[in-house]
């Protein structure tokens, strides 16, 4: 299966797409659960509550961030894949980060639910035929493939993971 083209997806996503250089979905998503693993053992309990400034998420507040957008990508994914031809709805990361209040969630658990999610976004990507991932939905009023999300749930990440080790000194 090649890569999604820039059609493929809203221009806003190309940040994410362009961070994942694999060429296959199955094999890009499979090396990242190694890959994230790795980056969620760096981070330690003394910096989940560390935001690098006033006003900006701390670690457990975009771990958070990480785990809502992995669901509602992985989620996309499995409604376009379906064939579902209803505009899905669009989320507005900082007010679902308001409302979530990581605060009071372990470290650990947050890890450990990232690496779930992965898991099973995995298996829900190698269930897909290659006809299911070349299927285009909308999502927040924009078409978008099976596929594309793929890139994106794993481009995402990896924006993340540049910004924990740039910003917050993991």
């Amino acid at each position: 299966m090649a890569r999604p083209k820039p059609e493929d997806y809203p221009p806003f996503y190309e940040t994410y797409v362009s961070l994942v250089k694999e060429e296959d979905v199955h094999q890009a998503i499979s090396s990242s659960l190694v890959e994230l693993k790795s980056n969620l053992s760096e981070i330690t309990n003394e910096k989940g509550t560390y935001a690098y400034a006033p006003g900006k998420w701390t670690v457990k507040q975009l771990l958070q961030h990480a785990i809502d957008a992995e669901r509602i990508f992985q989620y996309r994914a499995l409604c376009i894949a379906r064939g579902e031809q209803q505009s899905l709805p669009g989320f507005d990361e900082n007010s679902y980060a308001a409302n979530a209040d990581a605060s009071d969630r372990h470290l650990k658990d947050l890890k450990e639910e990232m690496m779930n999610l992965r898991q099973s976004g995995l298996m829900m990507f190698q269930s897909f035929t290659p006809f299911m991932l070349q299927q285009k939905g909308t999502a927040n009023n924009s078409p978008i493939t099976a596929l594309s999300l793929g890139y994106i749930l794993i481009g995402h990440w990896r924006h993340h993971w540049g910004i924990l080790k740039s910003r917050y000194g993991i």
